[in-house]
C-alpha cells in the first residue's frame, strides 16, 4: 500500500503511434521536434514540442518507446489530429505509419515510485506518469488535483497556457523544463529558437502568481495606471500563471481586468 504522502489523479490524453523501420522513425523526429529523440526509451521520458517554420508553438509532448521499439507520443486529445496531420505532411514517401488512440495515464507524486512509473523530465517535483494499468495504480494512492500540483511548480500546461501558432516555447520556460536540445542539429523553427537563446535577451515569460478576486483565462494583466503589463492564464484555488513583461512589473501592484489583485510568487 502506498503512503498517504503519495498522491494522484487520472488524466486523459491520446497516443500517437509509430510504426515502421525504428532508424527511419528516429531520424524523421529528429528532424522535426525540438529535443534530442534518441534519448527515448521504454524507460525514459523525453519532453518536446513541434513548431511552425516561424519558431512558434504548436503543439509540445512526451516521446517514449513502446514494447516493440516504437516511438510513441503522448499528447493532449484536442491537439492530437492536429498534430498527425502535421506529422503525414513531412511523412512524404518515409515507410512509416502513423495512428492515433485514446490513451489514460496515472499521475503520481510524493513519497512512493511506482513500479512501472516514467519520470517527469518538466520537473522531478511533478512525479510519475504511468501507461500501464494506470486504473489499477491510481487505486492504491490518495486522490489529487493534477492541475492545481502543476500549477504550483509553474508548469504551462497545453492549450490553456502555451497557445498554438503564438508562443514561442523558450519564454514558455522550455528550457527549464528541458524539452529543448541546443546540440542536436536541425528542426522545424530551429533558427528562431537559436537566435532567441544565443542572441537576445528573454522580456517575456511566465510567472507563478497569486489571484485574489474574479479571474479568466486570457485576461489582460493591468497596472494600477491600465497599463497592460501581460496575460492571465490558468488559474486555481488562488494561484496561477501569467505571461509578463518582465522589464514593466518591477515593484508594481498588478491587476486583471476583471478587478481581481495578482502578485507575483516567483
Amino acid at each position: 500500500m502506498a503512503s498517504q504522502q503519495t498522491f494522484g489523479a487520472i488524466i486523459q490524453r491520446e497516443s500517437v503511434i509509430f510504426d515502421g523501420p525504428q532508424e527511419e522513425q528516429k531520424e524523421f523526429l529528429q528532424s522535426l521536434v525540438t529535443n534530442d529523440v534518441a534519448a527515448a526509451t521504454a524507460d525514459t521520458l523525453i519532453y518536446a514540442a513541434l513548431l511552425t517554420p516561424q519558431g512558434k508553438y504548436l503543439s509540445d509532448f512526451f516521446v517514449r518507446l513502446d514494447a516493440k521499439d516504437n516511438f510513441v507520443l503522448d499528447v493532449v486529445p484536442s491537439q492530437a489530429e492536429a498534430l498527425v496531420k502535421r506529422l503525414a505532411m513531412y511523412k512524404l514517401r518515409r515507410p512509416i505509419r502513423i495512428t492515433r488512440e485514446p490513451l489514460t495515464v496515472a499521475v503520481i507524486w510524493g513519497e512512493d515510485i511506482p513500479k512501472s512509473g516514467l519520470i517527469d523530465p518538466r520537473d522531478p517535483k511533478l512525479g510519475w506518469r504511468v501507461y500501464d494499468d494506470a486504473e489499477t495504480i491510481i487505486a492504491s494512492v490518495e486522490s489529487s488535483d493534477y492541475d492545481f500540483h502543476r500549477l504550483k511548480l509553474a508548469i504551462p500546461e497545453s492549450e490553456t497556457d502555451l497557445i498554438p501558432n503564438d508562443t514561442y516555447i523558450l519564454e514558455a520556460g522550455f528550457e527549464k523544463m528541458n524539452g529543448v536540445d541546443f546540440k542536436k542539429g536541425c528542426y522545424v523553427g530551429q533558427e528562431i529558437v537559436a537566435r532567441m537563446k544565443h542572441k537576445t535577451e528573454l522580456r517575456k515569460g511566465y510567472v507563478l502568481v497569486s489571484v485574489s478576486g474574479t479571474t479568466q483565462p486570457g485576461e489582460q494583466i493591468l497596472t494600477s495606471e491600465k497599463k497592460p503589463v501581460g496575460t492571465l492564464h490558468s488559474t486555481k484555488n488562488g494561484v496561477g500563471l501569467a505571461f509578463i513583461r518582465f522589464d514593466k512589473v518591477k515593484n508594481l501592484k498588478l491587476f486583471n481586468a476583471s478587478g481581481g489583485t495578482i502578485n507575483i510568487i516567483k
